[in-house]
């Protein structure tokens, strides 16, 4: 869904979601996989190597998609083009914002329970998709209901880099803890 919304539209920060929605898919099942992994793990040195992965996994997973959308925000800024039709991102977004703040109010929930670093580390991530995913909703509102307007170009461009922004510092922390 989400190329068949780049496709459509020629917004940056709808290029810019696209490019994170894939690199954190894979962050995601390395997630998933480090999970299942460590509950059939030797001992604790390799449950130790899982989680230390699976968390730089997502750090980089962050990183790139910060990197992905700075790129594109900031060229973006420079050479703007109209939105075009975003009807079809600004739906992938809205439901990716509630399916995100779904799992990070999961996650919180599980980690209420005790310390679990893969959960942490997902949690981490599912808190910045759910900021990003509300900055991506609001400049595809701009670029959808006044698309001419000289804001939506910030909102369009500028959105992006602050987005981008927070992914690379939420990267920055998440690999270290």
């Amino acid at each position: 869904m989400t190329c068949i919304a780049v496709a459509m539209s020629s917004s940056a920060t709808q290029i810019a979601d696209a490019i994170r929605r894939t690199v954190e898919l894979g962050a995601l099942f390395t997630g998933w996989w480090t999970y299942r992994r460590r509950r059939t793990a030797p001992g604790p040195a390799e449950v130790a190597t899982l989680e230390r992965r699976a968390r730089r996994t997502v750090a980089a997973a962050m990183f790139l998609s910060g990197l992905a959308m700075l790129a594109v925000g900031v060229y973006r800024f420079f050479r703007h083009e109209p939105g075009g039709n975003v009807t079809v991102g600004l739906a992938v977004a809205s439901l990716g914002l509630l399916v995100n703040g779904f799992f990070w109010v999961r996650y919180t929930r599980i980690l209420r329970r005790g310390p679990d670093p893969v959960i942490a580390g997902q949690l981490r991530l599912y808190r910045a998709k759910t900021v990003v995913d509300s900055g991506v909703v609001l400049a595809l509102l701009a670029v959808a209901f006044i698309p001419d307007h000289p804001v939506t170009h910030y909102a369009d461009s500028l959105g992006s880099v602050a987005v981008a922004g927070y992914l690379i510092q939420q990267a920055l922390t998440s690999g270290t803890h």
